[in-house]
């Protein structure tokens, strides 16, 4: 297999990196270094959703698949973007969003919802993202789709009024994916999507580097 092209998926993890309110603030600083020791090692402090991550289904049901029991065929395969850089704030993605793609979405797609969110990481405006309606993600259920990313915050509404998304992609064993970027550089057919979590036993989610490969 010939690599003609790899975009990173993910946003950068430091101390500033934004959270779901509630959730651990990263922290990260030099438990060793060169100077004092002849070697760095870091402490990382982070939550298992921190920056660009996978929600594993046991995060939102306790029947549900931990993060090292999930298959990782679902964090790997070919990917489906939807363009739905035209929502605003708050504002739902629905089915008429998608529905001329719709067709090309079967079991072992992972799908991407490009927002364009991922520019307003660093600002307010993060966490006012689009959200992704009941109806569209039960309608890629029905087809098969079993991972779902997105490059925002959270794939629910941003108020914390529901998490009912999160609910039906879990109570499958589904997969989630929040926090990506660069969707606007997936800019070649049939991308092959890979997001890898760390295997932490007994985990509800974890960060990922995520790429997307042309070849």
């Amino acid at each position: 297999m010939v690599v003609k092209k790899i975009v990173d998926l993910s946003i950068p993890i430091t101390n500033q990196t934004p959270i779901y309110p509630g959730d651990p603030k990263p922290c990260i600083h030099p438990a060793a270094t060169f100077e004092e020791e002849g070697y760095h090692v870091s402490h990382l402090k982070i939550g298992s959703h921190t920056g660009t991550h996978v929600d594993a289904p046991y995060h939102f049901t306790n029947t549900g698949q931990k993060i090292d029991e999930v298959p990782l065929q679902k964090f790997i395969g070919p990917g489906v973007v939807f363009d739905v850089t035209d929502k605003g704030e708050k504002e739902p993605i629905v089915l008429d969003d998608i529905k001329n793609q719709l067709n090309q979405c079967t079991e072992g797609i992972i799908v991407l919802f490009h927002t364009g969110w991922s520019r307003y990481v660093a600002t307010p405006k993060y966490f006012k993202h689009p959200y992704i309606g009941a109806e569209v993600i039960e309608a890629l259920l029905e087809k098969g789709v079993r991972t779902f990313l997105i490059d925002a915050l959270n794939i629910d509404h941003p108020d914390g009024e529901s998490f009912i998304g999160h609910e039906l992609i879990t109570g499958v064993d589904g997969i989630i994916g929040e926090n990506f970027t660069n969707f606007d550089q997936i800019d070649f057919p049939n991308p092959l999507i890979i997001s890898l979590p760390l295997k932490l036993e007994g985990g509800d989610g974890s960060p990922v580097r995520a790429v997307a490969v042309q070849t």
